[in-house]
């Protein structure tokens, strides 16, 4: 028995998105998608295009991959394919989004460079749609979930290349700058998003 928005109400409908964006975030709670955070965290501009990208295929395969979920791998008794029928619905969407921006916005195209296509294989996009068939939701609420997901997706990273660009001009030790600050910087900001844990509605 699917979950469906009817049965959530604008109480449960709050619930998961402030869950999904703040208390269980994918990459300071689920540590999900960390390639793309980490490599595209240097500037918060680039940060905000890959966060949009994600966020739109991450809503679109949540809804999609539900509606395949509920409609056809499930009638069919084929449920033991999601994962490889989801990886072909979000592949997809990444080709779309890659061509697009090629087309019509180069400039973020060039400097998004090997990590778009990576968005294929962002591990918190198949996460999200996996989790939304593990938690019964309805392909609409799969959908809700899927963008808040993305939404708090895009909120660490250009909240991290903000800080990162600051970290920059420090004056930190050299065996810590880099990578090895970039991570610590991590792990504060994971600590600090963990105090929403406590949030509940």
């Amino acid at each position: 028995m699917s979950i469906t928005v009817a049965d959530l109400g604008l109480g449960g409908i709050l619930s998961i998105i402030i869950t999904a964006v703040l208390a269980e975030n994918y990459i300071f709670s689920k540590f999900l998608g960390c390639c793309p955070f980490l490599g595209l965290s240097e500037n918060p501009s680039n940060a905000l295009g890959m966060g949009c990208a994600v966020t739109f295929v991450m809503t679109l395969s949540s809804l999609i991959t539900g509606l395949i979920n509920k409609y056809i791998l499930v009638v069919f008794e084929l449920e033991y394919l999601q994962t490889i029928a989801f990886i072909l619905v979000i592949a997809s969407l990444v080709q779309l989004i890659e061509m697009f921006l090629k087309k019509s916005v180069p400039a973020l195209y060039s400097a998004l460079g090997i990590y778009l296509p990576l968005i294929t294989t962002n591990c918190a996009i198949l996460g999200a749609a996996l989790l939304c068939v593990q938690n019964s939701y309805d392909p609409f609420v799969s959908a809700i979930y899927g963008f808040a997901s993305g939404v708090g997706f895009t909120l660490a990273i250009v909240v991290f290349a903000g800080v990162r660009e600051k970290v920059a001009f420090a004056d930190i030790p050299k065996s810590f700058k880099g990578f090895p600050i970039a991570l610590v910087t991590a792990g504060l900001l994971a600590m600090s998003f963990a105090g929403f844990s406590g949030i509940t509605i």
